[in-house]
């Protein structure tokens, strides 16, 4: 099935009307849903013929089409309204009643207008057999729909609204609907939205009352003022806000409808949406605080951890023993290693990190150390590890630091030479699988290496690959040391 993409690149439009048509189907639903009708964009092919390039279905009404009309080329019925649309810029109804499948339908072309160009036409299509005698709910979603398509014919919608104001839970028909005058009286509310601004703290009537004075009476005193948020209410700019009093958070979003005349446009009043958010906004509140409390226990830990190295490194001046004092410096450094796992965990909002740029650290800090008596010891990282779960993480982490600390200590500890860590990554459906090989160019493997009988260093290893589901082998090379792993990973939040 096609994308509007795909239906508008192949049919030449251009990059800045397309983005028109793109923010149209974006905001359609609305205008669906207000007219309980099916809404289908047509796009002039080179063929001169029509192709719909985008359909949708209302939520508050029962549909024409079963089938999806994307890609479909119009009927011939159809083409003279359409093309009548089109040419004149102006709406234009069916002469007649259509039947489909034993439905009457009623049918009318709007032509899309940007600038002073035609670039698509929107047909609706409405069930009337599903039309009861109307109440004002239906008459004035009805009107108010009407008003928006003559909006979309004069090359007034769809509206710009800021982006950094959008937010979680925007509103749609089904949630509420308040219909306000040019001074910001309203004119209608439907049940709903009588509901969510009751749940603000309003007693009484809603229709006849001046929305932005009522809301913001019911503000705490304290709360800071929220310029946007009178423009919203009074229905002045095409706009989201939020109003938070003690009982309950709604959010308000503003079309402004106007009437074109001659050359002149006026304002003629607005629609707004309203949803009532307070449990989403409460569980958005309880997820932000879970978060930093997570983010505070990795902080802390890690911050124990380093108290714990720096006792070790105390222990280790005070003793004599060279092999005892080693030890704890190995200790030391990977104590260090879990503690930078935490360090990054503690500046992210999950419970999981982007592990290249701990391997990067850890690299590092191992070459550092390396760097003495005269021998230069270098690094580098090829592939990516990508994001990990900390469980991965921390085990990970000290497998490297075991292994890229072994490549320096004993294969590199008396020349110059290079550590490798070699990265792949593969997708599969049950845990990405990773390989990895630390390399040097180094003294290589003693002729008596027998990882079963190593030190503890390589036992550490074994054991944390195996709790990553992978193996493990060491190997000379022509040159060197090649030790290669591979371990199955958990999956993470975004797939992988």
């Amino acid at each position: 099935m096609p994308t509007l993409n795909d239906v508008l690149g192949h049919h030449g439009v251009s990059e800045d009307d397309s983005d028109w048509l793109h923010r149209l189907v974006g905001d359609w639903q609305l205008i669906a849903d207000l007219s309980f009708a099916d809404l289908v964009l047509w796009v002039r092919t080179d063929a001169d013929d029509w192709l719909a390039a985008a359909h949708v279905r209302p939520t508050t009404g029962v549909g024409v089409f079963p089938e999806d009309m994307v890609a479909t080329r119009i009927a011939a019925a159809r083409t003279r309204m359409v093309r009548s649309a089109h040419d004149q810029q102006q709406i234009v109804r069916a002469g007649q009643t259509v039947w489909r499948d034993d439905m009457p339908i009623r049918e009318e072309a709007i032509p899309v207008v940007r600038g002073d160009r035609t670039v698509a036409v929107l047909t609706r299509h409405t069930n009337l057999a599903s039309m009861r005698t109307p109440s004002r709910l239906e008459v004035t979603y009805l009107a108010t729909a009407d008003a928006l398509a003559r909006m979309i014919a004069a090359g007034a919608f769809p509206q710009s609204e800021p982006i950094a104001n959008v937010r979680r839970g925007a509103p749609r028909v089904g949630d509420g609907v308040l219909r306000l005058s040019a001074d910001g009286m309203v004119s209608y509310a439907s049940p709903n939205a009588v509901s969510a601004v009751h749940r603000l703290g309003h007693e009484g009537d809603v229709i006849g009352v001046h929305l932005a004075s009522a809301v913001h009476a019911l503000l705490p005193p304290r709360q800071l003022a929220d310029e946007d948020l009178g423009q919203i209410l009074q229905g002045r700019v095409a706009h989201r806000g939020e109003a938070q009093t003690r009982s309950a958070t709604v959010m308000f979003r503003s079309i402004p409808l106007v009437e074109t005349e001659t050359a002149a446009e006026s304002r003629t009043g607005a629609v707004l949406l309203v949803r009532d958010v307070s449990e989403l906004r409460r569980r958005e509140q309880e997820l932000a605080t879970k978060d930093v409390t997570i983010r505070e226990i990795h902080h802390r830990v890690k911050n124990n951890l380093q108290t714990v190295a720096a006792v070790l490194r105390l222990q280790a001046r005070r003793i004599d023993d060279t092999v005892a004092r080693a030890a704890l410096g190995d200790a030391v450094r990977r104590v260090a290693t879990i503690a930078s796992v935490h360090e990054t965990l503690s500046s992210r909002l999950d419970d999981q990190l982007d592990f290249d740029d701990v391997a990067r650290q850890g690299l590092q800090a191992a070459l550092e150390l390396g760097n003495r008596g005269g021998v230069q010891v270098t690094g580098r990282l090829e592939g990516t590890f990508g994001v990990l779960r900390s469980e991965d993480a921390t085990a990970l982490a000290m497998v490297l630091a075991e292994l890229v600390q072994n490549a320096v200590e004993h294969g590199l500890a008396e020349q110059d030479g290079t550590v490798v860590v070699d990265v792949l990554r593969t997708m599969r459906g049950e845990g990405d699988l990773l390989s990895v090989e630390v390399r040097d160019d180094g003294a290589g493997l003693p002729g008596d290496f027998d990882p079963g009988r190593s030190g503890l260093g390589t036992q550490i290893v074994r054991s944390l690959v195996t709790d990553l589901g992978g193996d493990i082998t060491w190997s000379a090379t022509t040159n060197g040391t090649a030790v290669k792993f591979t371990a199955v990973l958990r999956e993470t939040s975004d797939g992988r």
